[in-house]
């Protein structure tokens, strides 16, 4: 009896699984995020024909069939497997992340309950930790840029940096959520991450202190020749807002020109970004369109109220610059609205929704669409290449100069 009851329980989650994931659009939680950065919250309204599309008809005899070699291994594990009892809640998740892993795509996973609980922490302001924005979709745990002022930003940790080590033990294999699970940590203790950089011949241990992170938003002031700097570092709830009273503010200063600095800024919701360019571009403009599995297409456009859709404006990207970012510095550049200076963004153009299951069993990330530019470009694992290309060399960290902020203020005061 005892079986039969834990078959049942794990058909009806499995269930519920296929049904939240074709349904989620009528009862969302959320917003639609893209990052990935990984560590990120989010969702997109699915059509009642989306549904149908991935939630293919099937009668509960071809049901059974089909789940018939899975239940058969169920009964062989709990008849033979050596060590009894077997842990059901554990094998149930591990059969939802097989089921996910199987589709091959690197955005599409399960997150355990602890999982889904870190990964929707950065963006609600503030969490313990090294203070930096990862990729989980890669072989290993991967930099994808250090927080301002962050422990992971005066460790000297950069874009691209992979961690296959922590404290000694090798993170070979091991699923990145879980690798991110051992760097947060309470603040005040230390972590020492094993780091492989490309173009470094041996990997380095860095130690880390963790600290509690104040996730940061925005950050504006008047620059020489009075040009506004207004930098985002994250797009998060508030962003929208604050960069709004941050614009009044600086454009009360009646400046020349706009810097907007994007780099190292991983991504956050979809639709802050559209509030987000909507401040730089006029009402109604395309600033994406997203395209499904079943060929369906949705176009996002601006919204009314932008306050800096005239001055003069340059855009600052580098490598670690990825997905609503990537969006913003895309939008602006096929209007023209803007230069882009720095370096080819992280090129991150696909779509996920995050949902959330029952009873708090953790969630699915499934990505349902890819997203184009205005000029319908596609962006994935390709990244945006700026109208300027300035790179920074080591030679410019040590001198504490920032040549695509100077190349920047030299476009704008040219103007």
């Amino acid at each position: 009896m005892k079986l039969d009851l834990s078959r049942y329980i794990i058909a009806l989650l499995v269930m519920l699984i296929l049904i939240v994931a074709a349904f989620s659009g009528g009862v969302v939680v959320g917003a639609t995020f893209l990052p990935d950065l990984a560590t990120q919250l989010p969702f997109n309204k699915i059509t009642s024909s989306a549904a149908q599309t991935a939630m293919p008809q099937a009668s509960p005899q071809e049901l059974e069939t089909l789940f018939s070699p899975f239940w058969e291994s169920w009964d062989v594990v709990h008849k033979q497997y050596v060590d009894q009892p077997v842990d059901d809640v554990a094998m149930m998740r591990g059969a939802i992340r097989g089921m996910l892993d199987a589709l091959g795509d690197p955005h599409t996973s399960y997150m355990d309950p602890q999982q889904y609980q870190q990964s929707n922490t950065p963006l609600e302001g503030e969490y313990e930790g090294i203070g930096a924005w990862v990729d989980v979709t890669a072989e290993y745990l991967t930099i994808i840029s250090p927080m301002p002022n962050s422990p992971a930003e005066e460790a000297g940790l950069k874009p691209g940096d992979r961690i296959i080590a922590i404290n000694g033990e090798d993170m070979t294999g091991i699923d990145p959520n879980l690798v991110l699970r051992r760097v947060l940590g309470p603040a005040g203790s230390a972590v020492v991450l094993t780091i492989q950089r490309e173009n470094e011949s041996q990997p380095f241990d860095v130690k880390i202190i963790r600290r509690k992170i104040a996730v940061p938003s925005i950050e504006g002031k008047m620059l020489e020749n009075n040009i506004a700097l207004v930098r985002i570092f994250t797009f998060g709830e508030k962003t929208s807002a604050e960069l709004h009273q941050e614009l009044k503010k600086l454009l009360a200063n009646e400046p020349k020109g706009l810097i907007l600095d994007l780099r190292n800024n991983g991504g956050g919701y979809l639709n802050t970004a559209i509030e987000v360019v909507s401040e730089f571009i006029g009402k109604g403009q395309v600033v994406m369109y997203e395209e499904f599995g079943d060929g369906r297409q949705n176009t996002l456009k601006s919204k009314k109220g932008g306050l800096a859709t005239d001055i003069p404006l340059v855009v600052l990207i580098n490598e670690g610059s990825a997905s609503a970012s990537e969006i913003t510095a895309g939008a602006i550049q096929d209007y023209q609205r803007g230069i882009l200076v720095g370096t080819t963004s992280f090129g991150k153009g696909s779509v996920q929704n995050w949902i959330p299951l029952a009873n708090e069993q953790g969630a699915i990330r499934v990505t349902v669409a890819r997203w184009l530019t205005p000029n319908r470009r596609q962006i994935h694992q390709k990244g945006l290449e700026p109208d300027i290309v300035v790179e920074i060399t080591e030679d410019d960290i040590k001198a504490n100069r920032d040549p695509q902020l100077e190349k920047a203020i030299e476009l704008l005061s040219q103007k």
